[in-house]
């Protein structure tokens, strides 16, 4: 056996089992193929601010941007981060001390579980939850708890189903609101009930934050606003959405002194981090554009509204969500009569429609016979998506 049981754990991510199929297709077309409408991630087709690129053009002819970028080199970045947690949360927190810069958010939900837990330590994650909260935890040989979301209950996590002897054996508590997939906002109620369970349980308690800026309503909830964060928290930020910078890789960590040393113990082991002309674009990102999440909001607002309206006209009625980014659609009665799951559903909207989104088992049990639609097209191009389905869907009822 050349490879470990560790390995076997992991699976095959979701969104590489949706690239090879994309690949298929691709490789398959023929003038019969529609061209792809990929909904499949979470990566914007919105742009970042102007000066926050040009930043980072600028910096890349100075030859310090192409060294090897250690701790010490992210200071000013993590000044940069410290001062919007100052205005944004209205949180004060020491760049030196309690924040590090991560190559991407899901790079630090994924290394975090390292640095608290043993083999065979026992964590609890949301089920669903994005993927990297799992991995994570796979590759730190824990023992895995979920706590499965419902509809009914409006996806709010239900600490009193946890037993006094489970939380007890618990040593990790990995949440995310708000939510990727489900696009709930979520509470600050949710993070007070946990952090309260993990100081009367002495846990930590992790909190995956990239959709922060993201709420078309009511209002995000932080991990830095709940009482003692400094004692058992860590939250975890990035640039991805917000700013349109996933693909940059740009992210940060803010939590108790312990936890954060602990992480960049980590992190120097296992990567450098990133050169300095993108940090130095994070830093105009944050300082000097802020607000730049506001105005994505009433294009994903748009696009909510549309989209939903034109799959209600089909005959598929979505729940609204409160978070951007995505819809979460549960999967037809007439697919469910047929015997298809989330996965088989996913394959038939992308060999017949041309149309890729995510099934929703990739994201845990719970999001089984569910299907995550990312809204990172413009909305005359998600109508289209919606009206190639027509003809299928109206052959399969």
């Amino acid at each position: 056996m050349l490879t470990s049981k560790r390995l076997s754990r992991l699976g095959s991510g979701v969104f590489d089992r949706n690239d090879q199929r994309k690949h298929s297709y691709k490789l398959g077309a023929t003038q019969q193929h529609q061209p792809l409408i990929d909904l499949s991630l979470g990566c914007t087709d919105l742009l970042p601010p102007p000066a926050a690129v040009e930043a980072m053009a600028n910096h890349l002819q100075e030859p310090r941007s192409a060294a090897y970028c250690l701790h010490a080199a992210t200071a000013s970045f993590r000044e940069a981060a410290a001062a919007w947690c100052e205005q944004r949360l209205g949180v004060s927190v020491d760049p030196e001390r309690e924040v590090l810069l991560l190559v991407g958010s899901q790079e630090g939900t994924a290394h975090f579980p390292l640095t608290v837990l043993d083999p065979g330590d026992q964590a609890l994650i949301l089920d669903p939850s994005y993927p990297s909260h799992r991995g994570g935890l796979e590759l730190a040989d824990a023992f895995i708890q979920t706590l499965p979301l419902s509809p009914e209950q409006g996806w709010a996590p239900n600490f009193k189903a946890i037993t006094d002897s489970q939380w007890a054996q618990l040593r990790l508590l990995m949440l995310g609101f708000p939510h990727n997939p489900t696009a709930c906002v979520g509470q600050q109620s949710w993070l007070d009930e946990a952090m309260g369970q993990a100081q009367r349980h002495d846990l930590v308690v992790a909190h995956d934050n990239p959709y922060l800026d993201l709420a078309l309503e009511g209002e995000a909830p932080s991990l830095l606003r709940c009482p003692r964060w400094r004692e058992r928290g860590i939250e975890f930020f990035s640039l991805s959405k917000g700013w349109c910078l996933g693909g940059f890789r740009l992210a940060f960590a803010i939590g108790a002194e312990t936890l954060i040393t602990a992480l960049r113990q980590v992190k120097s082991v296992i990567d450098f981090n990133q050169c300095q002309a993108l940090q130095q674009g994070a830093v105009v990102a944050l300082s000097d554009h802020a607000d730049w999440p506001a105005h994505l909001l009433p294009i994903y607002r748009e696009r909510r509204d549309r989209t939903r309206a034109a799959l209600s006209e089909l005959g598929w009625p979505i729940p609204s969500p409160s978070m951007a980014l995505y819809l979460w659609a549960p999967i037809p009665d007439w697919a469910r009569a047929q015997g298809w799951g989330d996965e088989e559903m996913a394959a038939q909207l992308l060999k017949h429609c041309g149309v890729v989104v995510t099934p929703g088992s990739g994201f845990g049990e719970a999001g089984r016979d569910w299907l995550r639609f990312a809204l990172v097209r413009p909305v005359a191009e998600l109508e289209a998506a919606i009206s190639r389905l027509t003809p299928w869907w109206q052959q399969q009822c």
